[in-house]
């Protein structure tokens, strides 16, 4: 049994006392919601079909007693109107629907003085069974991380009830947070029994001011009677719920962005800018991150940026001359004796000062062997020899780093006797958990290239490190992300179930470590945040390269899924996920932000505001960004965007844009325009008909899953066609002259 405070055993004494009456009571399919008044506290007491029981606070006035003044009834929706010493609450109870089995529980305090909160306590009680002294067990498997989602993903596990998702709307503590300087940061989480969401104290003595209206507390919570029995149940039962608070969660608005304007800003950015670029040996390497000239090109880097400009100049059969020029420089980085390539200039690598402990010659960083391969991989499949050369004559250095660490990474090797440089991320945590994924994807690529059973073979050993890791697999998004595809893509090669279901597994971890809140506080109000992806399981920010990486693998995953019985929640969670970084992305580029959010110090290189060249890192509200450098390697974000968003129509003033990903459109001259869209038909998603020539814009016929009924399109200011339609359907566009 866990230990437990003696205030939350006299709250659990409280609420079994026989004598205490209910002031409110109603029943939805087999679950009680109970709402009682108990000294400075009122809580709802919810109970599950089966008899145990789970409380959540409604208001809270310490060394107090709150008087019930009012209960209004509107539908599913009650308000409760409590009186207290530090002001007037107002608690309104939405209960659960058929179309939305959410409960939404928001608390606003409008204060009679100015206020000071040193400590606040969490605001769930377990209490287990009726009448009994013994408050429930059970186990939180998510919680919130620094500033992600604000989830509880928790069972009840005796007397066994079932699981709850909490998700405290973080957005809505803008107000709470600005005035009194706090973060939302690290407020959802606890130890057994003692959960859920409190209130960041005001440790900087800026009080809430008198007689203003705060909202303290904004909870979406559903219920599951399942107790997953094993890891695949629990996967799926996460996704599930979590799909099921995001359709109800509020949302921002996105907004079109001009990814044509941005592309050509930061190609010429790219080129031009001295910072970005260094030289070895006669040939040009980009940096890592704008005028960094300490650290030696590293090939992931070049890689890194090389393929979404490949996506780019395919997608507009063009050129450009610094792909020739990168390409050209790939070469050196193999090594001859140990027959592999290396992650850093080999001619140059003995410049380093050492001042980190991977910044060492021979010193690999397991994720850093096989992402370069991954990238040399889709050269060779397009046809590139020296890509091909360079990929498959490192596949065996590869394969017997596998072997020496039997598919179990750690997070830094010796290149040349694998010799262990560190071991785990943190005591007891394990190496880098998601690289068997990611050696899964490149061994999958070099079966792909070869025909080669052995390949294939390795894959399959590789992917079965994966199982039993629950939410501890994550240990970078993008490679996490990668591995998800690998999964499908081994799940449709070999028929197994147990790949299908590790892909889920892959897709859970990511999503665990995302913000399903906007930060409008502080810095945080000149940038949208909703549905940011954090790069490492501890990051304390949102980084450009592993959300490009990442909206790339959720493209290339919905593509292999496509005919798939794949989980619903994935199709509306991914595509989510994509609509919003279209929005946000741009948001990385300091020339979008006010100078005074951009930190003074910068880790490594400089940072040129003026500069269409991402930001690794964008903090929560109250600190400044680009605290770690001007990221280079993060240039891919707008070329890998416009390829996938933009659909071409040859000869024509127009181009076809989706904020969600498309399948099925065959681009034909004189021909309407059929596609798909991707997601789910509960949410909508923006199509546009974006003008791109100086002709005026044809007439325009846009029908909806081949319904006879015209939609009706918004013309912006630019002169464009803006049109709001439901996902997961089915486009026709035909258009003619005036």
């Amino acid at each position: 049994m866990s230990a437990a405070s003696a205030w939350l055993l006299n709250i659990n004494k409280q609420l079994n006392n026989i004598n205490l009456q209910p002031v409110f009571e109603h029943e939805i399919s087999g679950y009680w919601f109970k709402v009682y008044l108990a000294d400075n506290s009122c809580w709802l007491v919810v109970s599950w079909p089966k008899g145990s029981r789970i409380a959540f606070r409604m208001a809270y006035s310490p060394d107090d007693q709150l008087e019930l003044k009012k209960v209004l009834k509107d539908e599913q929706n009650i308000t409760f109107k409590m009186g207290s010493l530090m002001g007037e609450y107002t608690t309104e109870l939405q209960l659960p629907g058929e179309e939305t089995p959410v409960i939404r529980l928001t608390i606003n305090l409008t204060t009679e003085a100015p206020l000071l909160f040193p400590y606040w306590p969490r605001d769930i009680v377990p209490l287990g069974a009726a009448s009994s002294d013994v408050l429930a067990e059970g186990e939180v498997k998510v919680n919130q991380v620094g500033a992600r989602s604000g989830q509880l993903y928790f069972n009840l596990t005796r007397p066994k009830a079932g699981s709850v998702l909490y998700m405290q709307n973080l957005t809505s503590l803008a107000d709470y947070n600005q005035v009194t300087e706090t973060s939302a940061g690290d407020t959802v989480g606890g130890k057994w029994p003692e959960i859920g969401f409190a209130l960041p104290p005001t440790l900087k003595n800026k009080p809430l001011e008198a007689g203003k209206s705060y909202v303290l507390s904004d909870a979406f919570i559903v219920f599951d009677e399942l107790v997953p029995a094993d890891e695949e149940a629990m996967v799926r039962q996460y996704l599930d719920l979590l799909s099921v608070v995001y359709l109800a969660l509020p949302k921002p608005e996105t907004h079109y962005q001009n990814w044509l304007d941005i592309l050509q800003k930061g190609i010429t950015d790219l080129e031009d800018s001295p910072g970005c670029w260094s030289q070895v040996d006669g040939h040009h390497y980009f940096n890592a991150y704008v005028c960094d000239y300490k650290s030696p090109p590293e090939i992931m880097v070049q890689l890194a940026v090389l393929l979404p400009l490949l996506d780019y100049v395919e997608w507009n059969n063009s050129q450009l001359a610094l792909i020739k020029k990168v390409m050209e420089g790939l070469p050196p980085f193999y090594n001859e004796k140990l027959g592999t390539i290396m992650r850093w200039h080999p001619k140059v690598a003995d410049t380093m000062e050492g001042e980190e402990e991977h910044k060492k010659p021979m010193i690999m960083d397991s994720w850093y062997l096989h992402h370069p391969l991954l990238n040399l991989s889709r050269l060779a499949l397009k046809g590139d020899k020296v890509a091909e050369k360079l990929f498959v004559d490192s596949l065996d250095f590869a394969i017997k780093v596998a072997h020496h660490f039997d598919y179990t990474w750690p997070v830094f090797y010796k290149m040349d006797t694998l010799e262990v440089v560190k071991a785990e991320t943190q005591p007891g945590k394990g190496g880098e958990k998601d690289v068997p994924g990611l050696y899964a994807h490149v061994m999958l690529q070099a079966w792909e290239l070869t025909g080669e059973g052995r390949y294939l073979t390795e894959a399959e050993k590789a992917a079965k490190r994966l199982r039993g890791l629950g939410f501890e697999l994550f240990y970078q998004a993008n490679n996490t992300a990668f591995s998800a595809g690998a999964l499908l893509r081994l799940y449709k090669i070999t028929k197994k179930e147990v790949y299908k279901e590790l892909s889920y597994l892959c897709l859970a971890n990511v999503f665990k470590n995302t913000s399903l809140w906007d930060c409008n506080y502080g810095y945080g109000k000149n940038f949208p945040s909703f549905f940011a992806l954090f790069p490492l399981n501890d990051a304390t920010y949102t980084a450009v390269y592993e959300e490009q990486e990442v909206f790339c693998a959720f493209h290339d995953y919905l593509h292999h899924a496509e005919g798939e019985d794949i989980l619903p929640s994935l199709r509306l969670l991914m595509a989510e996920y994509i609509r919003f970084l279209i929005d946000r992305a741009v948001y990385y580029y300091p020339t979008m932000l006010p100078k005074e959010m951009l930190s003074e110090e910068v880790k490594t290189g400089e940072v040129d505001p003026n500069l269409w060249i991402a930001l690794e890192d964008l903090h929560d509200g109250w600190e400044k960004s680009g605290l770690v450098g001007q990221e280079v390697y993060g240039a891919g974000n707008a070329f890998g965007i416009l390829p996938r968003h933009y659909m071409q129509v040859e000869g024509q003033p127009f181009m076809i844009y989706t904020d969600y990903p498309t399948y099925g459109f065959s681009p034909k001259k004189h021909k309407p325009a059929n596609f798909k869209l991707a997601g789910d038909s509960r949410v909508n998603c923006r199509l546009m008909l974006v003008k791109t020539g100086k002709e005026p814009m044809p007439e325009f016929s846009v029908r909806l899953n081949a319904g006879k009924e015209l939609l009706k399109g918004k013309k912006t200011k630019e002169g464009h066609l803006e049109f709001i339609i439901p996902g997961d359907s089915e486009i026709h566009i035909s258009w003619s002259k005036h």
